[in-house]
């Protein structure tokens, strides 16, 4: 092990995961658990992706953002989630420099184009709720993918910042203490990290994270005061209805990534840095698929359409 920690920086081409070799007895039940939660997040996402695709009554700005939401979540597990379960089985815990870098360039792509991409649901439930009878022009189809290309642009754009950034160092170190390339980890086994690395990834973790999840607090803010305006009852319940789901993905979403990158670095053990990075990259992208079929009348009424046409032809 102390071999695998130390190293000649110049030697340094590949790294080995740590992976949860502090949980070997429990290795083959997680990678149960696991394999079966990444086949239900696969399946959900495809599920939501398609109804909304074959339902006319879907084809609304809100669950146009939800498609691809659905369609980035789904990518998003695709770049962590195979690696993490072949390696609970036993197979190759290395990975070269190349493969690390692409590995965290994708990773952190989708994980802030989710982020942003919530953010604009929440523009979008605020023009729909507060502006009403605006809302087929401010939110046209135009509009729409002018936001979502924005979106994805921007995500990709922070990360290859951040991966170009850590990877131009030096490595002393191959062991990552961790069972994917993350920020974090990889930055610790850098020779030296200088001041200007730890500010680039509080300045990306601010725009990625705070300043979307700020707007979102005031868009929700403004959404419940117009709300609690409605007179009848059962319109406040509708309306609440339309943001239930969407404002439950995104307390757990930021919540998630917040502790994950807010949190001071000694803060934690490496055994619970695992089980928040297990949340949000296992755990949260099924959310998605979950509170939007369970909490959402129309997407259950979607289903409902799609499954009954099926079983007449």
């Amino acid at each position: 092990m102390s071999s695998m920690k130390r190293a000649n920086s110049t030697e340094v081409k590949e790294f080995v995961f740590q992976g949860f070799s502090n949980f070997q007895e429990l290795q083959f039940t997680l990678f149960v658990v696991f394999l079966a939660l990444y086949m239900l997040t696969l399946a959900g996402n495809v599920i939501i992706v398609t109804i909304i695709r074959i339902d006319h009554h879907l084809h609304t700005p809100m669950y146009f953002f939800l498609s691809v939401l659905s369609t980035s979540e789904t990518f998003y597990s695709l770049v962590i989630i195979p690696r993490m379960l072949s390696s609970l089985v036993g197979l190759n815990q290395s990975i070269s420099l190349e493969c690390c870098g692409t590995q965290l360039f994708f990773f952190l792509g989708f994980a802030i184009t989710n982020c942003l991409l919530l953010a604009v649901m929440g523009y979008d439930r605020y023009v729909a709720i507060c502006n009403p009878l605006r809302y087929s022009t401010v939110m046209n189809w135009r509009v729409c993918a002018t936001l979502t290309s924005s979106v994805c642009a921007t995500g990709f754009l922070f990360s290859l910042v951040q991966t170009v950034a850590i990877f131009r160092l030096s490595f002393c170190s191959t062991l990552i203490e961790h069972f994917f390339c993350d920020v974090r980890p990889v930055l610790d086994l850098a020779c030296a990290t200088p001041i200007i690395n730890d500010i680039l990834t509080l300045i990306i973790s601010l725009l990625a994270i705070t300043a979307p999840a700020t707007f979102l607090f005031v868009s929700y803010v403004l959404i419940i005061s117009t709300i609690l305006k409605i007179a009848s009852a059962e319109g406040q319940k509708k309306a609440f209805a339309t943001c239930a789901s969407h404002l439950t993905v995104v307390i757990v979403h930021y919540g998630c990534a917040s502790i994950a990158y807010f949190k001071p670095k000694s803060e934690n053990t490496k055994d619970q840095d695992q089980l928040i990075s297990v949340t949000y990259t296992v755990i949260t992208p099924l959310l998605n698929p979950v509170v939007y079929s369970l909490r959402n009348k129309e997407v259950q009424d979607a289903l409902r359409r799609v499954v009954g046409r099926k079983s007449l032809s």
